[in-house]
């Protein structure tokens, strides 16, 4: 973890690279260096963030008062954070304490909902970190008068409300808390003198958590862990020690290990791809996961399962092309400092975190590295270790061909097509946070966006999914169409996922897109590209189309339809 003051000291950075973000930031209480300790962190993580202060104990004027000068500015995010020490003084004053979480929850909701309505930030709202002032001892957790109780409660309801959006989102101060303690989360001194109800040493994990939320709201956000065996996932060396003599259980050491596995399990649960890098005997290696009792993980947990004598550079390289992901959304596990080491050295923008000596302490590093930091989970993503597993075996397959309009040809695939429906709406918002490279206009939509995109007369969003002899890859493109006049329309946005490249999927969508243009009797498509830091594989890809440029933008005549080539075959509800 970065210091306050290695925060402080960032300068001189050429940030034309990096992600640009518009933030405001409200508080009760004094912020200024909390300010500049999110700007610092987000410099580290490749952020530019402008952020706007709003005067001390604004809040509510900013955000009710129309001309505020809240409102003179366009943010991308907004941060509000009211201090539990605020909250404790207007419970001290509040005549019906019985009352009083559900009073305060109204409240807050308002200002959320207004903010929801006159703006199209995402929101992050601190919850209320622990203040107990010990008025009944322990009895004060089920003492519906006491402020504990209503601070607790209130946190509860907030959490409850905020699960209903993606544009909302929870700084987790209260947890923030519990890992680094309360004495170093408040300074009394610093309180009472200057206002400010945080210590500076805690500054740097607030605003870690900060921005984590910004990197994945801009879809910057970790999607596999690849693993090493030995001491990482068990204590001892398999080829050495033998299945009957690794340390894995319920007894001494062994429970760090079967804790961590659980901790596995439950990413993968939530949809991150999970995978093997280990230099061992392959088939001794996959043993352990089949034979031994208490081992946590399965086969069937693991996407890529690679176990060779070879360089853990050379597999991670290969591992990372057959999953089609980049590196920045790779985080690897080893317990060993000389593998760390060289793959920090020769693989660039993954992440190795420096597992403490002592297993019994992985999972509590773990947990305070906030790896996996997301704003959004759906119910596909349970099927992804699944989907990528599958996709292995077509990259296998492909090794087969030396022509590769033969290997696409084998691959028998079928797309079905859909307007936006209340179905498909979930996992349209996620490929659209999530996709980075093929994303035309990167433009990231809430369910309810696209909800209204449904409704709308003069939008349309058609959706694709692909299939092949393999297996069902889902929902893996969309295009959101405007009616500009009757007989025009525009590529608001088109996003597809990258396990799809290089298969011939454009192809097909701006076949269909032509049809179904020729259908409504539009005879123009106008399309555009906005240059990202990630998406320039599709830069050219509207020429490559048969686009012409029209106006800095590109155009197609629906008239003068183009076939293009491909091999997929549309839906026909028979199969």
């Amino acid at each position: 973890m970065y210091s306050f003051k290695e925060l402080l000291r960032i300068k001189n950075i050429d940030v034309t690279s990096f992600v640009k973000e518009n933030v405001a930031l409200m508080s009760d209480q004094s912020s200024q260096f909390l300010t500049k300790s999110i700007r610092g962190y987000g410099l580290k993580k490749s952020l530019n963030l402008s952020i706007w202060e709003a005067p001390i104990d604004q809040i509510e004027n900013q955000i009710l008062n129309p001309r505020s000068e809240f409102y003179n500015k366009i943010f991308d995010t907004i941060i509000i954070f009211e201090s539990s020490h605020s909250l404790q003084k207007k419970y001290n004053l509040s005549s019906n304490k019985e009352k009083f979480s559900e009073e305060e929850f109204s409240r807050l909701k308002n200002l959320i909902d207004h903010l929801l309505i006159s703006t199209h930030s995402r929101i992050i709202l601190f919850n209320y970190y622990e203040l107990n002032d010990q008025l009944y001892g322990n009895y004060s957790s089920k003492n519906i008068t006491s402020f504990i109780f209503h601070l607790r409660k209130l946190n509860f309801l907030i959490s409850e409300y905020f699960s209903s959006t993606n544009l909302l989102s929870i700084l987790d101060i209260s947890s923030i808390q519990n890992r680094i303690g309360s004495k170093n989360m408040f300074d009394s001194s610093l309180y009472v003198n200057y206002g400010m109800v945080v210590n500076i040493d805690s500054l740097p994990y607030i605003s870690k958590n900060i921005v984590d939320i910004i990197l994945s709201y801009n879809s910057i956000f970790k999607k596999c862990l690849i693993l090493d065996l030995d001491n990482t996932l068990w204590g001892g060396i398999i080829g050495d020690d033998g299945i009957e003599n690794i340390q894995l259980g319920n007894l001494g050491i062994g429970k760090a290990f079967v804790d961590l596995q659980h901790w596995v399990k439950k990413l993968k649960e939530r949809g991150i791809i999970i995978c093997v890098c280990s230099k061992n005997t392959k088939h001794i290696a996959k043993n352990v996961f089949i034979n031994h009792p208490d081992m946590v993980l399965s086969l069937d947990d693991i996407s890529v399962f690679v176990a060779n004598w070879g360089s853990k550079v050379d597999n991670i390289k290969n591992i990372q092309k057959a999953l089609n992901i980049g590196f920045e959304s790779i985080v690897f596990l080893d317990d060993n400092p000389y593998e760390r080491n060289l793959v920090k050295d020769n693989i660039p923008n993954i992440t190795v975190p420096e597992l403490p000596k002592d297993p019994s302490n992985y999972l509590n590093f773990l947990y305070e590295e906030n790896l996996f930091e997301t704003v959004s989970v759906s119910g596909l993503d349970k099927d992804r270790t699944k989907l990528y597993q599958t996709e292995y075996k077509r990259v296998k397959s492909k090794s087969n061909f030396t022509d590769l309009s033969d290997y696409m040809s084998s691959l028998e695939m079928i797309s079905k097509v859909e307007l936006l429906n209340t179905f498909n709406i979930p996992r349209v918002s996620q490929l659209s946070q999530r996709s980075n490279q093929f994303n035309l206009r990167t433009i990231r939509y809430s369910e309810e966006e696209l909800s209204d995109i449904m409704k709308s007369n003069n939008k349309y969003g058609l959706v694709f999914d692909l299939k092949d002899r393999f297996g069902d890859h889902g929902i893996i493109s969309f295009v959101i169409l405007t009616l500009t006049s009757s007989d025009k329309i525009f590529i608001e946005n088109w996003a597809m996922s990258c396990r799809v490249l290089e298969r011939g999927m454009e192809n097909f969508i701006i076949n269909y897109l032509q049809e179904f243009c020729v259908s409504k009797n539009i005879e123009i498509i106008i399309a555009e590209y906005i240059e990202t830091a990630k998406n320039s594989i599709v830069r050219d890809l509207y020429l490559k189309l048969g686009f012409d440029i029209f106006e800095n933008k590109y155009s197609l005549n629906t008239h003068e339809k183009k076939t293009l080539d491909n091999k997929i075959k549309i839906y026909d509800g028979k199969k």
